[in-house]
């Protein structure tokens, strides 16, 4: 009974601020779409692949995409820090992750106007190696604050115990906070897709962080839920607009930090287990062309490929959801029940 007395305030802090992200986020799209249709703030629709090679299937299924507008992530990222900013800020819970979500949408929004211009080898944004060098830094600052500042080097494994890393602590952080921004960035590739299985991860790491007690962190994703689902309504085929870099990149980096935040990495691949697939998919398609010349997808990341086969892209979507739901079920009873809740 104490302990429902304790979480009511707390849920009622994180239903408030995730509607208020909502309908904040709804009433300022519309005017942002406007402005991104009336600019031409379209995306190029790539006729190459990762190794620069032509990829003529992925351009046949999305050529008619070309034009839409992209940097739809702006509507997220910048709804969750105004309102984090003014109703939730707090040092222990949201100054991390606040930084994350910022620093790297400011990024993600730079290699989309790139994008956007055609500006950069093949007129596709940021170099490769140049973004992976940024975000490696951005993750290096994350990682130096966890380590030195906070004291924090202990990896949880649900069920065994706390292990003491030491200074792997810092290589771990940035591999997961990199790895996981270019995954989300992987799997925005669909309409409705990112935007949905980042809304189910949220609302996981939504309940580990209220159940640890971490009540602004609970509250900061539910803020961040609140505006994904905003975007999503505009997102849902035929996407209005694209999430684009500003969005994923930000969004994945972030959610990393959450997961490091509440001592819950070791859950992360099976909460974000669609991240992984599609991650996984890009990683086996590079490799096999490289050493053997020859594709295992007909498309890469996975999604594409099950386009290519001939799913409509809404199945596609959807299918994913619901994997990322029973995933993300199945992440969150093993982080909760590994700390003998």
């Amino acid at each position: 009974m104490e302990q429902i007395q304790i979480y009511l305030p707390n849920l009622a802090k994180i239903f408030w601020l995730t509607g208020i992200s909502f309908i904040i986020a709804v009433i300022w799209t519309p005017i942002f779409t406007d402005f991104l249709y009336r600019n031409r703030f379209g995306k190029r629709i790539r006729k190459t692949g990762f190794d620069q090679q032509r990829a003529p299937i992925f351009y046949s299924l999305h050529k008619h995409k070309a034009d839409t507008p992209t940097m739809g992530g702006l509507v997220i990222w910048v709804t969750t820090a105004v309102i984090t900013i003014l109703f939730n800020l707090s040092r222990a819970g949201t100054w991390l992750p606040l930084f994350a979500l910022v620093a790297s949408g400011i990024i993600g929004a730079i290699d989309d106007i790139f994008n956007i211009k055609g500006i950069g080898p093949h007129g596709g944004g940021l170099r490769f190696r140049f973004k992976l060098l940024i975000y490696l830094m951005i993750a290096a600052i994350g990682a130096w604050w966890f380590y030195f500042k906070l004291g924090w080097d202990i990896f949880h494994i649900p069920g065994v115990g706390d292990l003491s890393l030491g200074f792997w602590y810092v290589p771990l952080f940035i591999l997961v906070i990199v790895a996981l921004a270019f995954a989300v960035n992987e799997t925005d590739g669909l309409d409705g897709l990112a935007g949905g299985t980042l809304a189910i991860t949220y609302g996981a790491y939504g309940v580990i962080a209220l159940v640890e007690g971490k009540s602004a962190l609970a509250a900061f994703c539910g803020t961040i839920m609140g505006a994904l689902l905003a975007f999503l309504w505009f997102n849902i085929y035929p996407a209005r607009f694209i999430m684009g870099d500003t969005g994923s990149m930000a969004l994945g980096a972030t959610l990393g930090v959450i997961a490091f935040l509440t001592n819950s990495v070791a859950v992360l691949p099976i909460i974000g287990f669609i991240f992984v697939i599609e991650a996984l998919s890009v990683i086996i398609q590079i490799t096999s062309k490289k050493l053997f010349k020859r594709k295992v997808f007909l498309s890469a990341p996975i999604h594409h490929h099950l386009e290519a086969l001939g799913w409509p892209e809404p199945k596609v979507v959807m299918r994913f959801w619901v994997i990322s739901a029973v995933m993300a079920i199945i992440g969150l009873m093993i982080a909760l029940v590994g700390r003998g809740i």
